[in-house]
């Protein structure tokens, strides 16, 4: 399979996707854990599922796979606890290979029971040490109003007993009641409550208390200067120590109730000054042992989180390495004497030794008598696409890839979009001052390229790392493009010699407007910089770049063409030889093929023929004489000739290949029941040429084939005129980026420079650089890269490319640190 090239191309890596073959392996149970192993490291072989019928739930692995998960789930609750205790895992690790599976899924269990009982200890020490702390602030506030209030109500007492009467404290009532009369009866007794109430509920705690128990009671509240750590939620806050004075149980029962409902702990409190004192000293020495025992058992925490932190990466590899190993060992079928698995997967060509070395060495560690059997099978079905790629051309790669993966083995256009595309940019993005500002971003990236790849970046960064070698070749491009056109920052530089024209007069007054007359030999390369602000300038220019658009979109459409002929000699298919490559290279290049001619002779002849007449009137009137307009002799005929050519062509693509697919048909499947079996690589390669029709073994319906065929040459037809009309996007954007490079510079920055000050400048200087990054070099950049994307995807790869294939995805432990948990 590999050696069947066609003949009609060189053995390009990228050019034609690697020979695939589909390959069987029959592996004792012994051995099958160690063999599927070792195929992971390898990452060559991508498992078909042979248990599609099958639920999850219902595979031999299941109970393996779900052990893995819960296994998953405790190490992420590790690294949970890791990063809130303040320190991520150590990235530094020795892959080892002797850990056992069971092992550790006993030492997770063992780890998670201490770290959640060590949890729950610090917990309940921390809830206990907060409740001291308000418990000693709320005995320091409330001793303080007690005390102050005990010493008034004493002075109050010699007062009155000195005077034998006196007026009433407003604060006495709160001690005991004094009456007029020393009636012992009528003294009642208040009871009280005390505890500490968020600040911000205070106000709202304060009403309710007064509306509930309709203004029997008296609330005393002191601010506490410190934020406080509730108990219960654990988060800081501002909170109150308050104390409620009430009579009766049925008020006690409603201050509880609201007390409750805003979220107040209440706290136990003695009235004689001596219990407080040594409640005080007693509170303060658990809070003391408290901090110590937390203290100690945040530490004993911390260094078990550590140990676990040291080994953790070493673990989560080797638990998602044995849950991706399960899941493919699941797509594997048990043998009917259930003493093997039977496997079957795409593999490379070239892999078939390093899969059968993987085989034997599996065998041979893990002791099994009898080694795996692997087998090449015969199949009619498509393989999967796969390219070796590095870093460099993956990029490239992903760009086609996001259109259509490749059929298998068709050809590749990744192969051109390495020069194509960079350069199509590069015709929109020409100035080689913003070259040079690309490729300084890019170069940052790709300097340190081993930091990023190691990181977790933004998605905007991420994105702009991963193309940075397209970058690079679009920045490469667009300098080379830019010393053509002959712009930095839309300024001209004689850079390759002198300018080829000089001013009229001594004076040069009018240069810009009168015009420049030719003295010197011909600017050697690139645009002549006299050009730049003359009178003649976007004239010429447009002209130049239209003119250079169509023939660059010609080029590249004709290639795709090309490309699609060796597609159809690659797969033996001389029909779309015959009837798709060779009209369809008359139809474009006797219309747009001739328009590019035209263009190259009125270059290098210096005619003031109108081309826009020459191709009209080639339709309208190709019997009229050309007159002026006439480029080269015998052009008349040429015209008639070419455009009888592009009316042939047009049946020629679309009558006779339904009518031979059909007699083809008819042949196949008259009396034909056996054939001879065919080899893996013509096998490969005739089904790859029915599945394209879509009638390999289907009844073949003529009205189908008819239709698609039909659609097939009117999308062609229109295409050629309005692809080739497409390409004029590289005009129109390569001047909008041009005019914005003279605007910002001129209306910006010179502007600025003829003001004579230093402060306009220095903020003009700022303006121009800010519209130069935030305009020219992102929203700028960021358009030409979307057509040219536009370019590739619609008016080159639909001459040839299918990309109707599907991706190689090996099972390999290498593709897992790419994957989320």
């Amino acid at each position: 399979m590999g050696d069947v090239r066609g003949g009609c191309c060189p053995p390009m890596d990228l050019f034609r996707s690697e020979p695939m073959q589909l390959v069987q392996l029959i592996i004792p149970m012994e051995s099958v854990h160690l063999t599927v192993s070792y195929l992971g490291d390898l990452g060559l072989l991508q498992f078909k599922d042979l248990n599609s019928e099958k639920s999850p739930f219902q595979r031999t692995y299941a109970a393996q796979i779900k052990k893995c998960g819960e296994m998953a789930r405790k190490l992420r609750f590790f690294k949970e606890q890791m990063l809130k205790a303040g320190f991520s895992p150590s990235m530094k690790f020795v892959a080892r290979t002797d850990i056992d599976v069971d092992d550790l899924e006993v030492k997770f269990g063992e780890l998670e029971a201490e770290l959640i009982e060590m949890n729950a200890n610090g917990e309940k020490l921390k809830r206990s040490y907060n409740e001291l702390v308000e418990y000693k602030l709320v005995l320091q506030k409330a001793g303080e109003f007690f005390a102050s209030a005990q010493h008034i109500a004493t002075a109050q007492q010699r007062e009155i007993e000195s005077r034998q009467m006196g007026e009433e404290s407003i604060e006495t009532p709160l001690l005991h009641e004094q009456e007029t009369s020393t009636d012992l009866s009528k003294q009642v007794k208040l009871g009280f409550i005390t505890g500490l109430v968020p600040r911000e509920k205070s106000m709202a705690f304060e009403r309710i208390l007064f509306r509930a128990t309709r203004g029997n009671v008296f609330l005393k509240q002191v601010p506490v200067e410190e934020p406080v750590t509730d108990p219960v939620s654990g988060e800081k806050m501002e909170k109150n120590v308050f104390e409620v004075f009430y009579s009766g149980e049925r008020a006690k029962n409603k201050i509880l109730k609201i007390c409750e409902a805003f979220g107040a702990n209440r706290y136990s409190f003695a009235e004689d000054l001596s219990k407080q004192a040594l409640m005080i000293t007693e509170v303060s020495g658990r809070i003391s042992e408290l901090k110590t025992t937390i203290d100690a058992g945040l530490l004993q925490r911390d260094n078990l989180l550590r140990t676990i932190g040291d080994q953790f990466e070493q673990w989560n590899l080797k638990v998602k390495k044995e849950k991706s190993l399960y899941h493919s060992l699941n797509m594997l079928s048990l043998d009917v004497t259930k003493k093997c698995l039977v496997a079957e997967g795409w593999s490379p060509v070239f892999a078939t030794k390093q899969i059968q070395e993987a085989l034997q060495r599996a065998a041979f560690d893990s002791n099994s008598q009898v080694g795996a059997i692997f087998q090449v099978l015969h199949t009619r079905e498509s393989p999967p696409t796969y390219f070796r790629s590095n870093k460099f051309t993956s990029a490239f790669q992903e760009i086609v890839d996001a259109y259509g993966v490749a059929k298998y083995q068709e050809a590749n256009p990744g192969v051109y979009t390495i020069v194509t595309f960079p350069f199509l940019f590069a015709v929109m993005f020409g100035d080689w001052g913003h070259g040079i500002c690309l490729l300084l971003a890019t170069l940052f990236f790709i300097v340190r390229e081993k930091k990023f790849s190691s990181q977790k970046l933004g998605d905007i960064t991420e994105m702009t790392f991963g193309g940075r070698y397209v970058i690079l070749m679009m920045s490469l491009f667009s300098i080379y493009t830019g010393l053509i056109y002959n712009e930095f920052f839309s300024v001209p530089f004689e850079l390759f010699g002198r300018s080829a024209y000089a001013c009229r007069d001594l004076y040069c007054q009018d240069a810009s407007t009168v015009g420049l007359i030719k003295v010197r030999d011909t600017y050697p390369f690139g645009v002549d910089p006299a050009w730049h602000g003359s009178r003649s300038e976007l004239p010429f220019l447009n002209s130049l770049k239209m003119k250079m658009s169509i023939l660059l979109g010609v080029a590249q459409m004709n290639l795709g063409i090309i490309l699609s002929y060796f597609n159809a000699t690659f797969f033996g298919n001389s029909l779309n030889i015959w009837f798709q490559f060779i009209p369809q290279m008359i139809f474009l290049n006797s219309l747009f093929g001739y328009l590019s001619l035209l263009i190259i002779v009125k270059w290098c002849t210096g005619s003031q023929a109108d081309l826009y007449h020459v191709m009209i009137y080639m339709f309208l009137s190709p019997t009229d004489e050309l007159g002026e307009n006439q480029l080269f002799p015998g052009q008349k005929t040429v015209q008639l000739v070419l455009l009888l050519l592009a009316m042939v062509s047009v049946p020629w693509m679309l009558l006779p290949k339904p009518f031979l697919l059909k007699k083809q048909h008819e042949n196949r499947h008259q009396g034909q029941s056996y054939a001879p079996l065919q080899s893996t690589d013509d096998t490969l390669h005739s089904e790859e040429n029915h599945d394209s029709h879509g009638h390999g073994h289907e009844e073949f319906e003529f009205s189908e084939v008819f239709v698609h065929q039909l659609i097939h040459t009117i999308e062609f037809v229109l295409g050629a005129v309005s692809n080739t009309a497409s390409y004029l996007r590289l005009w129109a954007l390569s001047l909008a980026h041009s005019e914005l490079s003279v605007v910002f510079y001129e209306k910006v920055l010179l502007l600025a420079w003829g003001f004579n000050n230093i402060i306009i400048l220095i903020v003009g200087i700022i303006v121009f650089i800010f519209a130069t990054v935030g305009v020219l070099l992102i929203m700028e950049t960021l358009s030409a890269f979307l057509h040219a994307l536009r370019l590739h995807w619609v008016e080159f790869q639909n001459k040839f490319y299918e990309g109707d294939g599907y991706k190689f995805y090996p099972f390999s432990f290498a593709l897992l640190d790419d994957e989320d948990d």
